[in-house]
Order: structure tokens, then sequence, then C-alpha cells
């Protein structure tokens, strides 16, 4: 047994958890939240998510120095990884052996969009597309079941695949003015 079907074992104890919390009605929301700040000359996106930090860069032609990857590339990581978890769910409840796992995900982003000449061009990633590579012994029909349950049920692909409503809001903190208040407060 791989490696990967120890985890699978695993994860399907704890697929199996999850689903009794949830029909015993203890399972609650849980909250996301992900915080993003640019630092210094570089102008990196520092992420951060629970204690976890990614930097987030732009490649040198666009005034970054390559620390880390561009937002669209993380995005399409993201789809990546999800899928890659869904199949390792989907996986371990079917109780299908699994000796490697890959998934490959692209995409293209043109800058040009708006361009004279390319303003049909989207200037957010598009064209995206993923192959997932499994290494099992289950049969075809068993892969394309698991495949499937994962196009129905990834969080990130369904996230991708249907508009959302997304709430915004800018704060504004102008930290020079709220300075020359204090200094003026504590002069008089």
């Amino acid at each position: 047994m791989s490696h990967l079907n120890d985890y699978l074992a695993e994860k399907r104890s704890a697929v199996l958890a999850r689903n009794a919390a949830i029909a015993a009605g203890s399972a609650q929301p849980l909250q996301l939240k992900a915080h993003v700040r640019a630092e210094g000359r570089s102008g990196v996106r520092r992420l951060r998510i629970r204690e976890h930090q990614i930097l987030s860069d732009s490649p040198p032609d666009f005034a970054g120095y390559n620390l880390g990857p561009s937002s669209p590339e993380l995005q399409l990581g993201v789809l990546g990884t999800c899928v890659t978890h869904i199949v390792l769910i989907h996986a371990a409840k079917r109780q299908l052996p699994l000796e490697s796992l890959e998934v490959e995900v692209t995409g293209v982003i043109d800058p040009r969009g708006g361009k004279p000449g390319h303003e049909q061009t989207p200037i957010w990633p598009h064209e995206i597309g993923y192959t997932v590579h499994i290494d099992s012994s289950a049969s075809r029909e068993e892969i394309d079941a698991l495949f499937e349950a994962v196009e129905r049920s990834c969080p990130i692909l369904n996230l991708l695949r249907h508009p959302q409503t997304i709430r915004s809001e800018v704060k504004l903190v102008n930290s020079r003015a709220n300075a020359r208040e204090r200094d003026a407060l504590a002069a008089a």
C-alpha cells in the first residue's frame, strides 16, 4: 500500500466523522478569513491565512521582485489544490486505491485587454482548464464516477463556474492627516 493509500484511510475516517457530525446537527459553518498587506518598496503582497503566510509578487517586468506567484497564478494553484483535495475525499469515501495523484491547472492572462484591437480580451484569467493524473487500480467506471463527483462538489471549481455576489467596501485611513491632528492637539 502506498503512503497515499494510508492517508486515504485516515481521510475516510475523518469524512465519516464529519458526516456523522452533520447528521447529528453538531457541525457548524467555518468562517473563512484571509488578510493581505502590501509591503515595502517591492509591493510584495503578504497573504496570511490562519498561521500561514504566502508571498505574492509581480515579475520584474511589472515592478516586482518575483518573490512569489502572482494573484492569477495563486488562483490557478488554489483551484488545483481544491480539485486534488476533493479527489482525495471522494477516493477515500469510495475506498478507491490511489498510487499517485497530480492535478495540472492552466490558464491565460493577457495584459493587452482593453487596448485598441484587443477590447474583447479579458484581463482576468481565462481559458482555464485542469487535468487530473491518477495512478490507480480502480476501474475506468469507478474513476469516471469519482471525477463526476469531483466536478459536482469541488468548492473552488463551483465558485469559478457560478456567478457570485461579492460585498466590498473601502475604509480610508489617512494616517498623515491623523498625525497632523494629533500634533496640533499636542501643541495646543
